[in-house]
C-alpha cells in the first residue's frame, strides 16, 4: 500500500543519511475506508491525490513548528506491506493514519515537493497554522491557498542532489 508521509527538508535528509523514514510511530495518509467512503466517485488516482493533499496540508504543521526549515512542503511517498486498521473515531474523508514501524529508504518510491517559488504561500500558511487550526477565516484561506502551489516529483536517486542544491536549512 502506498503512504504519504509529510516532512520538512530537515526531516527529508535525516531520512536520506539514515535510510529510513522514523522514528515510529509516523503519522502518514493513505487510501483508508473512510477516504474511499468519502470519495465515493473517485478513482483510484484521484484518491491517492487526495491522500498525498492531506499530508501535503500536514506537512504545512511541520514547518510552523519548525521556524528554522525553509518554507516548502515535503511530502514523502513510501510502499509499505501492511497498514493498521483505522481507529474508530476517524472521520469521514480523513486518510490519517499511525504506522508502528520505521520505514526502510528503500520502500521511498519518491518525493514530492514545493517549488522554491511557493515559498511565499507556503510560509504564510505555516506562520498562522496555529489560527488555522482555530477556525480562523484569514487563516484557512492561507492554508487552502497552499493547495494552488503543485508539488513537484522526484525519484530516489534524485534526493541527494536534491538536497545538496537546496539544504535542509535552504543553503544553496
Amino acid at each position: 500500500m502506498r503512504v504519504y508521509i509529510p516532512a520538512t527538508l530537515q526531516r527529508l535528509d535525516d531520512a536520506c543519511h539514515a535510510g529510513e523514514v522514523g522514528p515510529a510511530p509516523l503519522t502518514a495518509y493513505a487510501v483508508t475506508p473512510a477516504l474511499r467512503e468519502w470519495y465515493t466517485e473517485g478513482d483510484d488516482e484521484e484518491l491517492e491525490y487526495a491522500a498525498m493533499a492531506q499530508a501535503a496540508r500536514a506537512s504545512v504543521g511541520l514547518l510552523a513548528a519548525d521556524p528554522g526549515t525553509p518554507r516548502r512542503r515535503v511530502v514523502i511517498s513510501a510502499e509499505v506491506s501492511a497498514v493498521p486498521p483505522a481507529a474508530g473515531d476517524t472521520e469521514l474523508g480523513d486518510a490519517r493514519l499511525e504506522l508502528h514501524v520505521v520505514i526502510p529508504w528503500r520502500s521511498v518510491a519518491a518525493v514530492h515537493l514545493d517549488a522554491a517559488g511557493a515559498t511565499p504561500v507556503v510560509g504564510k500558511a505555516a506562520d498562522l497554522w496555529e489560527q488555522a487550526q482555530n477556525g480562523d477565516d484569514d487563516a484557512l484561506f492561507a492554508l487552502d491557498a497552499c493547495e494552488g502551489e503543485d508539488l513537484m516529483w522526484y525519484a530516489t536517486q534524485e534526493i541527494p542532489d536534491l538536497l545538496a542544491a537546496d539544504g535542509p536549512r535552504g543553503r544553496p
